[in-house]
């Protein structure tokens, strides 16, 4: 047998080392070409107002390219010169200590390679090498998604809307899961009496299905409605339905994972079983949502003297949310997005005006990035993942189970929330929402996490192409749809005539009011330096305890918000009056109003800082997020 010096092994060893460093890098370098390329290419869609294929599914068909690339026309050889193909072990070690001359080396497991890909592994080298670790998805990617859809939520809109927000997520996800879950275990039922079934496939994994794949993520369409103004409301349910019920699916999916009924069937059903997966997903989204809305309120920063510090603890506070979640064993998704939500809404405030800045494009660009990211890497996932595993039949199940779960999501459910609501969720609107049941980033990372079995592979590779089609076909299609359907984007309305009817007929809930007074009147006072002084809002005889809850600025800064309610209102300007009743209706008094004099007002209105005086007292009137603050010097309003 040749021997060879110590000196020898350790160059050998250095240099496999040097190389494998470079070839990490080639990959990585692949990845930063993916996404500088669909940066271009988006430039050029934007320049020529090109509609028809959003930037996910531009990077989508480059990951496509790029992996036929690697597969049919890149092979990296491995050295197996030396390579023991024949070990037998009764199981598969996570991790394998190897005795080679007196020498223990460690070895990890990598993952199970079919039968027929034994003799052609010399050749799947750089295949590996671009694919990652599912857990990178989970605890580096997803992190920054889901919290800029917190952090960014219009929350006027959204919460005008919650409670058709809430059945859409919660209970429409939970009927799509079911519905797609039998549809498809019927599937398997009939691949199994024709012979097309080549392993396990249980009740429960189609479940588990159903579930991953009622996650909507209809980025293409909600930029699409961005752009064209399209209705507020339509936007809010879409944009929050498909917020939250990422969150519901990766509980529903963990609470499936977690049925086990007593015995050595482990998929059989039980009631008890049943109820206890139920408890599980409770118990998990509470504590996740309670976890999340905790650590969002405890990020009480003071270091506005140091805008850089700010920023990185913000940052810092945030990412850590999602891991801390994760490892008390609750979920990370449903923590980090209500921690951006409650962020948005108290530590905000709190941040100097250039951590306000920071904060929002540093996670502008991380969620830009890592969105791009995962839907290059799902392009480049069909060519390169090794153990794919498509039935016909499956998919075309597939695809039929997760059309009707979607109409039975949108459609009972609007018509039952439509006995309720003011403003009614029209057809036209409910057809859209229908077609814009894209799938996306949180599909993919639920069905890539577990691939070990038959049923998960077959799973993996069917929801690709769901993945596909929906942000191909539905996601190029959003404008005709538009157009179909007879939805306007036009510019929105005059804003006396918008705001003050909105906020009259909508917006006077008594259950939205209740909770704006308590939360302006107490917990902003606490939790930020705005809002009223606690001195003017609790009794005279909680006196120091509200001064010494009250920050300095508070007194400063007495924002005296208001809902406006269906009483009229009189809004003095110069010399004008303008008086509103219940209706909306508004009718002006006093001398008339010049054109300057008027295009000055709605222009204050629109886009300054929203603020009238009424009787004395300031009146904020929240406005869209999305319009950017009117800062023309030689337009104030004065009172």
């Amino acid at each position: 047998q040749e021997t060879h010096s110590p000196d020898g092994a350790n160059i050998v060893t250095e240099k496999r080392a040097e190389e494998s460093h470079r070839q990490d890098s080639a990959d990585l370098l692949i990845f930063i070409l993916l996404l500088t390329l669909t940066i271009l290419t988006i430039w050029l869609f934007k320049h020529r107002r090109f509609r028809f294929l959003h930037e996910t599914g531009l990077a989508m068909i480059y990951g496509l390219l790029v992996g036929v690339v690697l597969r049919y026309g890149i092979h990296v050889p491995r050295d197996i010169s030396n390579v023991t193909l024949n070990c037998y072990v009764n199981a598969s070690p996570a991790t394998l200590l190897v005795n080679v001359s007196g020498k223990y080396y460690e070895y990890t497991l990598k993952g199970e390679i079919s039968a027929n890909a034994v003799n052609n592994v010399q050749d799947n080298e750089m295949l590996r090498k671009v694919t990652f670790d599912p857990e990178v998805f989970f605890n580096i990617l997803l992190p920054p998604i889901i919290f800029h859809a917190g952090y960014s939520l219009k929350r006027r809109h959204f919460f005008r809307n919650m409670g058709s927000i809430l059945a859409y997520a919660f209970l429409g996800t939970v009927i799509s899961c079911f519905i797609i879950g039998l549809l498809m275990y019927g599937c398997v039922m009939l691949m199994k009496q024709v012979g097309q079934l080549d392993g396990d496939f249980f009740f429960t994994d189609c479940l588990f299905f159903g579930a991953i794949v009622s996650a909507t993520d209809p980025v293409t369409v909600l930029a699409i409605f961005n752009e064209l103004q399209v209705d507020v409301d339509l936007y809010a349910l879409l944009f929050g339905e498909s917020v939250l019920n990422d969150a519901v699916a990766v509980v529903l999916s963990s609470s499936i994972v977690a049925y086990q009924p007593e015995g050595d069937n482990s998929h059989t059903f039980e009631v008890m079983a049943m109820l206890k997966s139920f408890g599980i997903f409770l118990g998990v989204f509470s504590g996740s949502f309670a976890l999340g809305v905790a650590t969002g309120v405890v990020t009480f920063t003071k270091l506005r003297d140091f805008q850089l510090l700010e920023t990185a603890l913000f940052f810092l506070m945030s990412w850590s949310t999602f891991l801390l979640a994760e490892a008390c064993g609750f979920t990370g998704v449903v923590a980090v997005l209500f921690c951006g939500i409650t962020q948005a809404h108290y530590t905000y405030n709190n941040l100097s005006p250039e951590s306000q800045d920071r904060t929002k494009q540093l996670f502008e660009l991380l969620n830009f990035l890592a969105e791009n990211f995962i839907f290059s890497y799902m392009g480049l996932t069909l060519f390169t993942f090794q153990n794919h595993v498509f039935n016909p039949m499956f998919i075309v199940g597939a695809f039929l189970a997760v059309f009707l779960g979607r109409a039975a999501n949108i459609y009972p459910l609007s018509f039952l929330l439509n006995l309720g609501r003011r403003n009614k969720i029209r057809s036209n609107f409910q057809h859209m929402m229908m077609f814009a049941g894209l799938r996306g980033a949180m599909t993919f990372a639920l069905s890539i996490r577990d691939t070990a079995t038959y049923a998960r592979q077959m799973m993996f590779s069917t929801t690709l192409l769901v993945v596909f089609f929906t942000v191909w076909i539905c996601g190029g299609g959003t404008t005709q749809m538009l157009s179909c359907q007879r939805i306007r984007y036009d510019p929105p309305p005059p804003l006396l005539n918008m705001v003050i009817k909105r906020s009259t007929k909508q917006e006077s809930a008594w259950l939205f009011r209740i909770w704006y007074n308590f939360d302006h009147n107490y917990l902003k006072p606490i939790l930020t330096h705005s809002g009223p002084p606690l001195t003017t809002t609790l009794p005279p005889c909680c006196g120091p305890l509200a001064r010494f809850l009250t920050s300095p600025q508070a007194y400063e800064d007495d924002d005296s918000d208001f809902i406006l309610t269906d009483g009229d209102i009189n809004l003095t300007y110069g010399d004008v009056t303008v008086s509103t009743d219940a209706s909306g209706a508004h009718t002006s008094g006093g001398s008339a109003f010049a054109g300057a004099a008027s295009d000055d007002l709605d222009r204050e209105l629109t886009y300054g800082d929203n603020e009238l005086v009424m009787r004395g007292t300031r009146l904020v009137l929240p406005m869209d997020d999305s319009e950017p603050p009117f800062t023309d010097p030689h337009h104030n309003l004065r009172m």
